[in-house]
């Protein structure tokens, strides 16, 4: 099993060829808003992190940084910082630069403001878009394959349809070579046990029931429960009762195989098949987790509808519910709400999305990047803004 990719110096292979332009701190969003808008091959890493967070944070917030410019999608990485932030700029430009891609800096405080950090950025994007766009696409095996995965916004149906039939291309995945990953862990509560009997050793089986244990911790030491945080006010509006319901729908999407090693946010995978990985349950952290671990493609599964894709990442969006597919036809890529109607088998519609998801690997536009609803993002931080 086939797809046609861009081959990166590291040995990875894209989906995607794009300049990513990372601002190190929230300070250069609007700096690299204005590059990117005026600029065709380019995708704004935009996040609201990278100064007065307390150290480990920090450290976190700049290892985020360099594994997205470090992503198969990026050709090359074209930095906007501030000047006086708290993440280690130089750490992200040389670690980057070790990957053997392109990379240039641009600094406002230094260049002399807004006006002038624009203009010397829009020089710099320019000559990083020239410099990957002769790059060629090559027929590279499935085995050099990431695939995240991710669900939200979800109803009775994504249990029942858009899961499953996540979970089906995941199995297909892995059984041709490839890779998954899969994370939410605060959508592992009640269902932590039937994960970890997947587990390929006790100690991963461990992990697992440390990472559930720390996001149980967490939200305890605030002295709340997770009663509309978790589960959402949408979810129970679309009939999902409790936190445990909507697990046992929820890990339906990683499929059957065994569960390899659990990572931690900023963790790559370190070998084939299926990962968990510690993530929070909000779409743009999730995501952001996924592009971390290298992934090309994301599948994600919904019942009411969650449009959003992401900026290096194509989405796929897997829709269980068909009431909402025909409401949201121009974001949802595939129906799987034919399930629920008894039209097609989860077989069916999974070989149907793994189709799409080997054309989307080889350049095919996802629903969401024709409309270009991929900008949003953040990055995953514990501690709080000081």
């Amino acid at each position: 099993m086939n797809f046609m990719g861009y081959k990166r110096k590291d040995g990875q292979v894209g989906s995607r060829n794009y300049v990513a332009v990372i601002p190190s701190v929230v300070c250069a969003n609007e700096v690299v808003e204005a590059i990117v808008r005026q600029t065709t091959m380019t995708k704004g890493i935009f996040h609201h992190k990278g100064c007065c967070q307390l150290p480990p944070d920090l450290e976190s917030t700049t290892e985020s940084l360099i594994r997205l410019g470090e992503n198969p999608n990026v050709g090359a990485v074209l930095i906007v910082s501030l000047g006086c932030e708290g993440v280690d700029t130089d750490k992200i430009e040389s670690k980057i630069r070790s990957f053997g891609k392109p990379v240039e800096r641009v600094n406002i405080q230094e260049v002399g403001g807004t006006t002038a950090a624009i203009k010397k950025g829009l020089d710099y994007a320019q000559k990083l878009e020239i410099e990957i766009s002769a790059q060629n696409k090559t027929k590279v095996d499935l085995s050099n394959f990431v695939m995240g995965i991710k669900c939200g916004a979800s109803d009775t149906t994504s249990g029942l349809a858009s899961n499953p039939v996540v979970g089906y291309v995941a199995d297909k995945v892995i059984e041709n070579g490839g890779t998954v990953v899969f994370g939410e862990t605060t959508e592992f509560i009640g269902a932590e046990h039937i994960l970890a009997k997947r587990a390929k050793s006790k100690e991963v089986a461990d992990k697992i029931y440390n990472i559930v244990n720390r996001m149980e911790k967490r939200a305890k030491s605030v002295g709340v429960d997770m009663r509309k945080g978790q589960p959402t006010p949408g979810n129970i509006k679309g009939g999902l009762s409790s936190i445990e319901e909507k697990s046992l729908g929820a890990i339906v999407k990683s499929g059957t195989k065994t569960i390899e090693d659990v990572l931690e946010y900023n963790d790559k995978p370190a070998g084939k098949g299926l990962f968990a990985k510690d993530t929070p349950g909000r779409e743009i952290e999730v995501l952001t987790a996924m592009a971390i671990a290298g992934s090309q493609v994301i599948l994600f599964s919904t019942g009411r509808g969650a449009p959003q894709g992401f900026p290096i990442v194509p989405v796929i969006k897997i829709c269980g519910n068909p009431y909402t597919y025909e409401k949201m036809s121009n974001d949802m890529d595939i129906n799987a709400g034919e399930i629920i109607l008894n039209e097609k088998s989860i077989k069916e519609i999974g070989e149907e999305v793994f189709e799409k998801l080997l054309r989307v690997l080889s350049g095919e536009k996802t629903k969401g990047e024709s409309i270009k609803y991929t900008t949003s993002m953040d990055i995953y931080t514990e501690g709080p803004v000081i």
